[in-house]
Parts: structure tokens; C-alpha cells; sequence
């Protein structure tokens, strides 16, 4: 079997409101696929539905083969699970957190302690299993609430935005834990709004309320779908320039990108032209270049994109 996750034409309808419309992936075993898309996108829901806590309106999905909706028991015992929040207790040490995933992983006695090592190590907590959980920092918590949900060595890992509310460093030590436990076999699923994360999947898929707008290697997203060019452009005054930029129309999009200006445009855009246009305007132009486009500009081209069909929609509508 070459797929760990097979979801087809996935649908969740909460009353009136569609929370999750016609979703379908495929993750190969072993890869990292994420799941990129603003807040209340349907993110959760998709993973609610994998796990089998919640039933879909209508679509199919397998998980290892197992149906998400006739074998939920069977699907749990292959999974792992690490949400937003972390699901540890405060107010155990670590020693005891651990304990207490492994008696509800049913983890054979004879191993417990093996695996607690394992853990301790990977998540740089030697020394530190007496520690009260709710004192430690933010990224060993991460990397404890990961431990916790990896401790019975499942073959799935799913991982619903885990790191919110944890520094750069800790994201990125993070996530090198993730690459290890791909390279030893483990699929893993990941939800995030953050578009760097992004840079580090197999495959992602961009969600925006409930439905997936594409779905392709993070490469071939930046290189075939936007329709355009993406100048970076620095500037004296940045806030002036975007709007000046957008009044353009030759410019799709204008937003702040680190210390300068991405600008969407139509195709074949005139670099001196627009350089000239925002000098006129009393713009001091530091640089100007077109770039490669990032994930971030993708996310933009996408969501616009799907706004004017709606746009469209509800004025045929009308």
C-alpha cells in the first residue's frame, strides 16, 4: 500500500454553515504533508474526521487502509496526536506525563522505560523529569506534548498546528524531530498558518474555507500557478507605496514582505516604469527586482483568485 491517508471528496456540514466542501489527498508512507490556511479554515475538522471523532456528511476516507468512518478503533491504534494546545497535564512532572500516555497508549510494560529514554532525549529533557510540566518553556513543552503523543510508536502523526506560541528556535529545532521521525518511516500531517513551515512538507494543500484551492509540491506551487510577476521593491515609505502600488493597474497585490514591498503583477510588468511611477510620487526607491515568488505570494494569488469567482457567483446569483 503506497498511500497512508486516502481522502476522497470529504464534506462536513455543521447545520448550514460547510465547514469542510469535497476535500481529497493522498500521503504517501513516510512523507510530510501539510495542510497551509488561515484560521477556521477547516484545518481541525479534516483532522477531527481522520481520527474518527467526528463522522463526515458525505465522501470517503482510509486511513492505513481502515475506513475513518466503520473503523475508528482500528485507526487510533496506528495514530499519534499533538494539538495546538499540547495536551499535557500541568500539574504532573514530566516523568508522570509520560506515565500517563503510556497507560492510555497501552504501551507494554517491558518498554516503558525504554521509550521514556528515548523521549527524554529527544525532546532535551534529561535531567529534567521531576520538573512540574507547567514551569517548563514553551518549546519543551512542544517537545514533551510530542514525545507524549509519539510514545507508542505510531505509524500516522498528526499534528494540528503545533507550534503556536513558541519561539523561531524552537520551531525550528522542532521541526528537525519531525524530519527524523519521517526518515524512520512515519507519515505525518501538519496544520499551520505559517508559510515557512510550509517549506518543509512533501506536499501541501491550501485550504481556505473549506476547500482546497491547490494541492502540489511547495516547488511546483511557486513555480506554475501564479499567472505574473513578483517584484520586491524597497522603499523610504513602505505603508505610502502600497497604496500607491495598488491604485496601478498593472498591480494585482502590494503587501509588506520583511523590509520591503512584494508586489503581484500582471505579466511582462516595466520595472522602470514602476520605479519612475513611485519616484514621481515622491518615493524614494532604494531597490527594485522581480523575484521568485514565495508560498506567501502564492497563498495571495490563490485566495484573489477564489474571492472573484465568489464575487462573480453571487452577482449571477443576483
Amino acid at each position: 500500500m503506497e498511500y497512508a491517508i486516502e481522502i476522497e471528496n470529504l464534506t462536513k456540514i455543521f447545520d448550514k454553515f460547510t465547514a469542510v466542501n469535497n476535500v481529497g489527498f493522498k500521503v504517501k508512507k513516510g512523507d510530510v504533508f501539510g495542510f497551509l490556511g488561515p484560521n477556521g479554515s477547516g484545518k481541525t475538522t479534516v483532522i477531527r474526521m481522520i481520527m474518527g471523532l467526528i463522522s463526515p456528511t458525505s465522501g470517503t476516507g482510509k486511513v492505513l487502509g481502515y475506513d475513518i468512518t466503520t473503523d475508528n478503533e482500528k485507526i487510533r491504534s496506528h495514530l499519534g496526536y499533538m494539538s495546538q494546545k499540547f495536551s499535557l497535564y500541568d500539574d504532573l512532572t514530566v516523568d508522570e506525563n509520560l506515565d500517563f500516555y503510556a497507560g492510555v497508549y497501552c504501551v507494554p510494560k517491558g518498554k516503558i522505560d525504554k521509550k521514556k529514554k528515548e523521549i527524554l532525549e529527544m525532546a532535551d529533557l534529561i535531567g529534567k523529569e521531576n520538573m512540574i510540566t507547567s514551569n517548563l518553556s514553551g518549546g519543551w513543552k512542544q517537545r514533551l506534548a510530542l514525545g507524549c503523543s509519539i510514545i507508542h510508536e505510531p505509524e500516522i502523526l498528526l499534528l494540528d498546528e503545533p507550534t503556536g506560541g513558541v519561539d523561531p528556535i524552537a520551531r525550528r529545532q522542532f521541526w528537525d524531530v519531525i524530519y527524523d521521525l519521517s526518515k524512520k518511516g512515519v507519515t505525518v500531517l501538519v496544520t499551520t498558518h505559517y508559510m515557512d513551515e510550509a517549506e518543509h512538507c512533501n506536499s501541501i494543500g491550501f485550504l481556505y474555507y473549506g476547500n482546497i484551492l491547490s494541492l502540489d509540491t511547495p516547488n511546483a506551487m511557486k513555480e506554475k500557478i501564479i499567472d505574473g510577476d513578483i517584484v520586491e521593491i524597497k522603499v523610504n515609505n513602505t505603508l505610502k507605496s502600497i497604496e500607491l502600488l495598488k491604485e496601478k493597474c498593472n498591480v494585482r497585490d502590494a503587501s509588506v514582505y520583511g523590509a520591503g514591498i512584494h508586489v503581484m503583477t500582471k505579466p511582462g510588468v516595466n520595472l522602470i516604469e514602476l520605479k519612475e511611477y513611485l519616484i514621481q510620487n515622491h518615493i524614494n526607491v532604494i531597490s527594485i527586482k522581480k523575484v521568485r515568488p514565495t508560498l506567501e505570494d502564492v497563498f495571495i494569488f490563490l485566495v484573489e483568485k477564489e474571492n472573484k469567482i465568489k464575487e462573480l457567483d453571487f452577482r449571477y446569483e443576483l
